[in-house]
Parts: structure tokens; C-alpha cells; sequence
């Protein structure tokens, strides 16, 4: 069995039905026809022969109609056409090719006494109650089963917009050639971006710590865990106690937990500004048919890395920068910074004085967020987004300021509505913010409304909005 993706067969396999043998160049005279001559493809067409093409789109969709889905029935297909349940597999066979034991006994007591620990700490740092349900020590393939659908739904809107160019933005003349076979393109397009998304996040169970690495609770609000692997990672190098190094991360686990956990409209309003990102995304086709006219489209191989721009190049598909997408990620990057910003001083607070190492710990982790690993870089290639924090240490000083000037509650109480969260301007300039200069003024926070009577909030913003109404 050859190695090729996704089940193509090599051009001089007898079960190749295209009508090329193994004497055959593939392009130019005597191609794309079983008795060779002349293809009869027009002098100007830039892509090879049209034949060609067909006949590599209808192996792929033998291809398709053959194979089964991975683990039984069906699988698992996204709205970008991406089979995340194939993902899976794949990312469960990356980290199982280096080695992924169960956790001992032993270890998996250590960590659920530290995240317990920790989170009893946080009482005295924070007015939001705790957020976790469960603790736990999970093994890589453990994280990946745990994580994937949050992976699905944070990268769909991404990635769907990749698979959907792949087909959209091919040049008039390919399109009209391939006809309705052209859907076979960004088939083959979910399949190779379902792949790498599965090498990408096998890759990424090698680096992260808990669920919480990226700043949102991958496996749910309340369903805390840490990796012993990847808690013996973080300390490598640090000089610092394992037990010490363990109690701060699962400090962070918890604090993330508790802000998701008490602040309802987070997770949604993290995942609307990745959508608006991914609405804004365009794609740089200027080149595309000098591209395509270099590629041999009978080789699967050949338009596989094409398409991923694999081997140091670029893809096809080149996303470019647009007003909308750098005001969405300039949006996006502020609220990362402002949670990350928060966990920080809420950890910082808690630990300060438990933990002699706290001030080497949380250096550590601002360097972890502000450079990322090489799988997590390798993953943000892949969906073309970077989820980290840009000014984490601008959104640390506006928390500790409101702190120092409004309380642990005032401080807190930012997090009841969107609308009083600081801003990016907020970051450039917070004494202004924390004086009254933000949109909150000098209100009186009520932080009983995050975990009090859901309803009342509701009819009191209702009747607040009739009175508007009625003023105006």
C-alpha cells in the first residue's frame, strides 16, 4: 500500500482506470488519452490538459465514495466540510507515535489536590465564587478526546473559509472546465485541512498545560485538568520545585474557570469576534493561475502541498489583510489581553505570598503567551489566527489599578456587561479609565447581578431600555 494521501493511486497502478500507463509524462503530446496524440487542449489554456484534471477529480471522487469514515459511520463533518472526527484520529495517532502513558495513581492525586488547593486560594483574590466541577489529570490523548469539539467550533469559521476558496476563487476558464466536478476540489480541501488540523492539535497536546492554555476552557466551564507532561515542561529549566510549579498553573486552571464560569455572555462574545475575523478574510488570487499552471493537477501529492503550501512555500490561498479583519483581530487581541490580564493579577494575588517562586513563575508564563510553542505556531499558520494575548502586560496594570482604586469587587465588576470592558485606548491610557474617564463613569457596581437572579437582570435591562424609549 502506497503512502500517498488520502487513497490515490500511483499513475502506474493497473487499478488506475484514467488511461495513463506508466510511460506516460502526464502532460504535453500524447497525454490524457489512452492512444496518445494530441490532447487537443487550447494553446492558451494555463493549466494543462482540462482531461487531466478531470481525470484526477474523478479518482478522488472513487476515492471518496470508497472510503469510510473514520471510526464507523458517518464521521462528524463540519460546516467547513472538515471531518473533525478524523481529526481526532489523527491527532490521537501523533502523540501515540512518541509515547502517551495513563496517568498514575500517584500523579493524578497530586494534581487534584493542587487544583483544589489553588482554588481555595482564589476566595481571597477574587469575588467570582468558584467555577470548577471537576479536577483532573488527563494524558494527551485524554486532552485531545476532551477538546476537539471546542477545536471544531473555534476553527470552523476559519478554516471554512479556506476550504470554501479553494473552489470560489479558481479562474473563470478552470471552472468552466472542471464543471461540476469543481465541488470535488474543496472536498479534497476539507479532507487535507481536516489532516493537518489533526497533525496541528497532536502536535499542540505535546506543549499545553491544562485547558485553559489559549485563555478559553477547551473542555467546558467547570471541567478543570492539568497534563503532568506538560506541567513538567513548564518547570524545566526554572530551578523551581515541581510542587510549586504545579500549584501556580493549576492557580491559572482554576482562575480561568471561575471568569468563565460567572461571566455568561465570555465564551460567546470570544467566539463572535472569530467570526467576524474569519468574515473579514480575503484571499490574494492575482497569481493564481501562474501558480496553477506550474503544478501538475494529475498528481495528488503535487496539489496536496500546493494547496497547504507545504515544504516552506506558500499556498495557493494566501489570506490578506483586510480594514475589516485588522479591526476584528485589533477587538479580539484586546479581550485575550484583558482576560489573560485579569488571570494574572487574580493568580498573583493569590499566590504571592504561598509560593516563594511566584514572581520567576508568572514571568515564565508571560514569555509562554507572548511567544507561543512551535506547535502552536504551527497550528496558527493553519487557521490563520494567533490567539495570544499582544498586551498583556498593559491589561495587568489597568486590573491592578481598578483594584487599588475600586477593590477587588470594583474591579470585578467590570466583567458584568461587554459594553463596560475597557477598550484598546483603555490599554494605552488606564488612569484615565480607572478615574472615570471610561464609559462606566462612576457607577455603582452591583456584583451580585453576575451570579444572582438571571431573570431580574433581564426585566431590569428591559425596563431600562422602555425608559430610554420614553425620554427620548
Amino acid at each position: 500500500m502506497s503512502d500517498l494521501p488520502f487513497g490515490f493511486s500511483m499513475p502506474n497502478d493497473p487499478d488506475d482506470e484514467s488511461g495513463r500507463r506508466s510511460g506516460d509524462s502526464g502532460s504535453g503530446a500524447g497525454s490524457g488519452r489512452p492512444g496518445g496524440g494530441d490532447s487537443g487542449t487550447p494553446s492558451d489554456f494555463p493549466f494543462g490538459d482540462p482531461q487531466q484534471m478531470a481525470n484526477m477529480l474523478r479518482q478522488f471522487a472513487d476515492m471518496m465514495s470508497s472510503q469510510p469514515s473514520p471510526g464507523g459511520s458517518g464521521g462528524t463533518s463540519s460546516q467547513s466540510g472538515i471531518n473533525w472526527d478524523m481529526a481526532k484520529n489523527i491527532a490521537r495517532h501523533t502523540v501515540s507515535q512518541q509515547g502517551d502513558p495513563s496517568v498514575p495513581p500517584h500523579d493524578y492525586a497530586k494534581v487534584e489536590e493542587a487544583l483544589r488547593l489553588a482554588d481555595l486560594w482564589l476566595d481571597q483574590a477574587t469575588d467570582l465564587p468558584s467555577g470548577i466541577h471537576t479536577a483532573q489529570a488527563w494524558s494527551r490523548s485524554e486532552w485531545i478526546e476532551r477538546t476537539i469539539d471546542s477545536w471544531a467550533q473555534l476553527c470552523d469559521p476559519l478554516t471554512s473559509k479556506t476550504v470554501q476558496a479553494m473552489g470560489q476563487n479558481l479562474p473563470e476558464e478552470m471552472r468552466s472546465m472542471a464543471g461540476p466536478l469543481l465541488g470535488m476540489v474543496q472536498q479534497m480541501g476539507g479532507m487535507m485541512v481536516g489532516q493537518q488540523a489533526g497533525q496541528a492539535i497532536g502536535e499542540l497536546a505535546r506543549e499545553v498545560i491544562g485547558t485553559t492554555d489559549i485563555g478559553l476552557p477547551l473542555a467546558g466551564e467547570g471541567n478543570a485538568a492539568l497534563l503532568p507532561p506538560g506541567v513538567a515542561g513548564f518547570g524545566e529549566g526554572l530551578q523551581i520545585p515541581e510542587d510549586e510549579v504545579r500549584l501556580y498553573l493549576a492557580a491559572r486552571e482554576a482562575a480561568v474557570h471561575r471568569l468563565y464560569s460567572h461571566v455568561p455572555w465570555l465564551r460567546s462574545h470570544v467566539s463572535r469576534l472569530v467570526e467576524e475575523y474569519a468574515a473579514g478574510m480575503s484571499f490574494d488570487v492575482s497569481g493564481l493561475e501562474d501558480k496553477l499552471g506550474g503544478i501538475d493537477l494529475t498528481n495528488p501529492e503535487a496539489l496536496q502541498e500546493a494547496l497547504s503550501g507545504g515544504m516552506g512555500g506558500e499556498s495557493l490561498f494566501q489570506p490578506e489583510d483586510t480594514p475589516q479583519q485588522k479591526a476584528a483581530l485589533a477587538r479580539l487581541e484586546t479581550t485575550l489581553a484583558l482576560i489573560e490580564g485579569w488571570v494574572a493579577t487574580v493568580v498573583s494575588d493569590a499566590v504571592s505570598e504561598r509560593l516563594p517562586q511566584a514572581g520567576a513563575l508568572a514571568e515564565a508564563t508571560r514569555r509562554r503567551r507572548a511567544t507561543g510553542g512551535p506547535a502552536e505556531h504551527t497550528f496558527a499558520a493553519l487557521v490563520g489566527l494567533e490567539l495570544r494575548p499582544r498586551r498583556l502586560r498593559e491589561a495587568s496594570a489597568l486590573w491592578t489599578a481598578l483594584e487599588e482604586a475600586r477593590g477587588i469587587e470594583g474591579r470585578d465588576a467590570v466583567w458584568q456587561h461587554p459594553d463596560l470592558m475597557p477598550a484598546g485606548a483603555d490599554l494605552d491610557d488606564p488612569d484615565a479609565f480607572v478615574s472615570g474617564g471610561g464609559e462606566f463613569g462612576d457607577a455603582d457596581f452591583d456584583i451580585s447581578k453576575l451570579t444572582g437572579d438571571t431573570n431580574a437582570a433581564k426585566d431590569e435591562k428591559k425596563d431600562d431600555g422602555d425608559d430610554r424609549g420614553e425620554d427620548a
